[in-house]
């Protein structure tokens, strides 16, 4: 099995930033991709960004040029760099994989969540 687990959220005024981390943890074999999603009360679960092992990145369209998703592959952890925080950036962010457990087919997995609060 594979854990991963966020950190590094909390609250934050409008124009701040906050850095998010995530940690896989287990027997893994394999993490082809991670990213980041979210989810506000009230609202579908949507992605915020992704990020391949080989460093391709994908980042909806109301993040982009706001906030920048990189991984270190040997520490298995992914980051969510986020600048220019707006009061709809408020949500629950949770971490995603796409990871291989050893001796096991890929499958996806998720993250508990961190708390991200973008308020005056």
């Amino acid at each position: 099995q594979v854990q991963l687990v966020e950190s590094g959220g909390g609250l934050v005024q409008p124009g701040g930033s906050l850095r998010l981390s995530c940690a896989a943890s287990g027997s893994i074999f394999s993490i082809y991709a991670m990213g980041w999603y979210r989810q506000a009360p009230g609202k579908q679960r949507e992605r915020v960004a992704r990020i391949t092992s080989g460093g391709s990145t994908n980042y909806a369209d109301s993040v982009k040029g706001r906030f920048t998703i990189s991984r270190d592959n040997a520490k298995n952890t992914v980051y969510l760099q986020m600048n220019s925080l707006k009061p709809e950036d408020t949500a629950v962010y949770y971490c995603n994989a796409d990871a291989a457990p050893t001796g096991a087919t890929m499958r996806n997995y998720w993250g508990q969540g961190t708390q991200v609060t973008v308020s005056s």
